[in-house]
């Protein structure tokens, strides 16, 4: 066998980009665990500002990192703390900047009811602290109202009462009924729409809000945060009858009053009149059946999309953006006030220097100093020309003397031979030659017609 066909026979080498891997390793994991439920104990829970939770999911032998975005955090039936055991429901991924997986968290549920009154506890306090319980801001009742409303289901056990109850008292009082459910998926948000429906129109004086007995899960719709908020943001005064006399809910302690039952609620609403004429307003059955149908299949058409894969890459690649922002917020907030303690500094210690200098008597010593040194100056300058005078005459007198110029005043004279050189001796000229004779003014030219020796 060849070389070369050994060569051919040997793996293929490739070399991954990290960015590359992990991408890799994300697209795997989404297709494999789109949609899974995780049972753990919540550790390390960390909100951020933005309103996104971040915690760890673990067990006794491993754990992993989980997120829930803001959206999905604010549907929540409660507030995660360390410690607590629950239920999570999201799709894996990787966040690549850090190459680690987690779980993008879009449903919480506590596990047992001893969590469900964790739940019902951290928002009671949360809403006490708030002030949503307090007497003051309770509302009166009507004395005589001519119209109240239900909220209630149409086909249980809490309407009939109350109805019973208000025929019997006074048969001709109006009464207008928002079917809602009230347990189970979606009832919190019906009873917001029936409340805020109510204030809207302003055709009820007073609400009563019931249902029929039950366990803590079946009345968990009365201890959602966005049923007690609308409570209390309501202008027309609230009534909650809901369950037995030993039932509580957040419902009863943010309403207007607590009634022991439904039957007790109309009774408090009637109390002031023998009986009432019993009148129910437009049923909205069909209306609110074709709704469910309507919502029912918009409901199943956005499950489908969010099932599918692109719509899952662009919404986890908007939740790593989030979760990128949230860490540029942290660490621009980092930078920003060590920035701002270093001005302080820099500011105090100018502040206290400039507080111990005085720069007018600082000008003041300064400008005495520039004067007596330009005193000085002036006087140094007045010698220095003085004796350079001196020396420039002296040196100019004993260069006169010493010229050679003088000698020529007294009648001497200075030859010069043909080249311009002086004429020391008559050896250096010949009969003949032409010479130049300086005289102290005045120049000859001469021809040497013959030579004495000395």
């Amino acid at each position: 066998m060849s070389q070369s066909l050994l060569f051919d026979l040997q793996p293929q080498k490739r070399v991954w980009k990290v960015s590359e891997i992990t991408e890799r390793i994300g697209v795997l994991l989404e297709d494999s665990f789109p949609d899974v439920w995780i049972e753990g104990e919540v550790s390390n829970f960390r909100p951020s500002q933005a309103g996104h939770l971040y915690f760890t999911l673990k067990d006794s032998r491993a754990q992993i990192r989980c997120v829930c975005f803001r959206d999905q955090a604010r549907i929540l039936k409660f507030r995660p703390e360390d410690g607590l055991h629950v239920t999570v429901r999201g799709a894996l991924g990787v966040y690549e900047v850090r190459g680690e997986y987690q779980v993008y968290v879009s449903h919480i549920e506590p596990v047992g009811a001893g969590a469900l009154q964790v739940a019902f506890e951290q928002l009671k306090k949360k809403l006490q602290e708030e002030g949503l319980f307090e007497a003051a801001r309770k509302k009166q009742l009507p004395v005589l109202p001519r119209c109240i409303g239900v909220v209630t289901s149409p086909t249980g056990a809490a309407i009939r009462d109350i109805l019973r109850v208000l025929k019997r008292r006074f048969a001709n009082v109006h009464v207008q009924l928002y079917p809602a459910k009230v347990q189970g998926e979606g009832a919190a948000a019906e009873i917001v729409t029936a409340l805020r429906h109510f204030n809207r129109v302003r055709f009820a004086e007073v609400i009563i809000l019931a249902r029929g007995g039950g366990s803590l899960e079946d009345l968990w719709a009365f201890n959602e945060e966005a049923v007690a908020r609308a409570i209390a943001a309501s202008e027309v005064p609230v009534i909650t009858g809901v369950g037995h006399e030993t039932d509580f809910t957040i419902a009863d302690f943010v309403a207007d009053l607590r009634a022991p039952t439904p039957s007790a609620a109309a009774e408090i609403v009637v109390q002031s009149r023998q009986e009432f004429e019993r009148h129910i307003a437009a049923c909205f059955r069909d209306l609110v059946k074709e709704m469910r149908y309507f919502l029912s299949e918009r409901r199943h058409h956005v499950r489908d999309l969010q099932t599918h894969r692109g719509f899952r890459q662009l919404d986890l690649l908007v939740r790593r953006r989030h979760q990128q922002l949230d860490e540029f917020s942290n660490a621009l907030g980092v930078v920003l006030r060590l920035r701002l303690a270093t001005a302080r500094q820099r500011a105090t210690r100018a502040a206290a220097q400039i507080a111990s200098f005085d720069l007018r008597t600082r000008a003041a010593a300064l400008r005495r100093r520039i004067d007596q040194r330009s005193e000085a100056l002036r006087a140094a300058m007045d010698r220095a020309l003085v004796a350079r005078r001196h020396r420039y005459e002296k040196l100019k007198l004993q260069l006169e003397e010493r010229s050679p110029l003088q000698l020529l005043e007294r009648g001497y004279s200075i030859s010069y031979d043909p080249s311009g050189k002086v004429l020391r001796s008559a050896d250096q000229v010949a009969p003949g030659d032409d010479i130049s004779v300086r005289l102290a003014k005045g120049r000859l030219d001469a021809t040497v017609r013959r030579k004495h020796k000395p």
